[in-house]
């Protein structure tokens, strides 16, 4: 065998159906009980437990338990990444599920990825980001340009708690449905935090989606002409 990751261990443990099904039902950075992921992953609850025990033995999921329950999360940004970088592959080389109707358009204009925001609006912040310079790719490594830090700022971002995080404070994550890049790690997180403070979007109880406002829409896109 040779040396490095063991990339099929990971391959087997996320190409099971119901394992899949799982997974991305933990991609809105929530918890979920093995009963709510067997009904997504639609098994009984038994083979659940029995799926979760072995993602949580490969590293891809945590348990935490509170009272009689135990909930199951991803492991961190590095899985939700992995996941993300995985759907923009299937969506490229299918083959493809049957598309589901509206809530799938709300996906793909606003969604959460893990703890940030994703598709065309996640995409049109990096884009904008990236034209004026306010961040900076280098290969793969993403850094705050100049101006970058005060734009940020203005917007409301505390930079003192940011640097409390490890994780890294600004990287591309790979979108899926536009096959571009949109704004991940701490500050990530952190703009999706303020846009839905200041009421310009909420999260769909019922999808990953994030669903702007009108007033939100219009605020949204004067931030980026700006």
């Amino acid at each position: 065998m040779k040396d490095g990751p063991d990339i099929s261990r990971i391959a087997t443990l996320v190409g099971d159906p119901a394992r899949a099904n799982m997974l991305a039902a933990l991609m809105d950075g929530g918890a979920l009980t093995a009963s709510e992921l067997a009904l997504e992953a639609g098994v009984t609850l038994q083979t659940a437990s029995s799926h979760l025990a072995k993602l949580g033995d490969g590293g891809l999921v945590t348990v935490t338990r509170q009272g009689r329950h135990r909930y199951y999360a991803l492991k961190g940004t590095e899985v939700a990444s992995m996941l993300e970088a995985i759907m923009g592959v299937a969506a490229a080389v299918g083959p493809k599920r049957t598309r589901p109707g509206p809530r799938d358009t709300a996906l793909r204009e606003a969604r959460i990825c893990y703890d940030h925001l994703a598709g065309d609006r996640g995409v049109a912040l990096y884009d904008h980001l990236r034209r004026r310079g306010y961040v900076c790719e280098d290969g793969d490594a993403l850094s705050l340009g100049e101006g970058g830090r005060a734009w940020f700022e203005d917007f409301g971002i505390d930079f003192g708690a940011l640097a409390a995080s490890r994780r890294p404070l600004c990287r591309a994550c790979l979108d899926w449905s536009v096959r571009r890049s949109h704004l991940a790690g701490a500050l990530g997180a952190a703009m999706l935090d303020r846009i839905i403070a200041r009421r310009w979007a909420r999260r769909d109880k019922n999808s990953r989606a994030i669903v702007f406002t009108p007033p939100g829409k219009r605020a949204f896109e004067e931030l980026l002409r700006g």
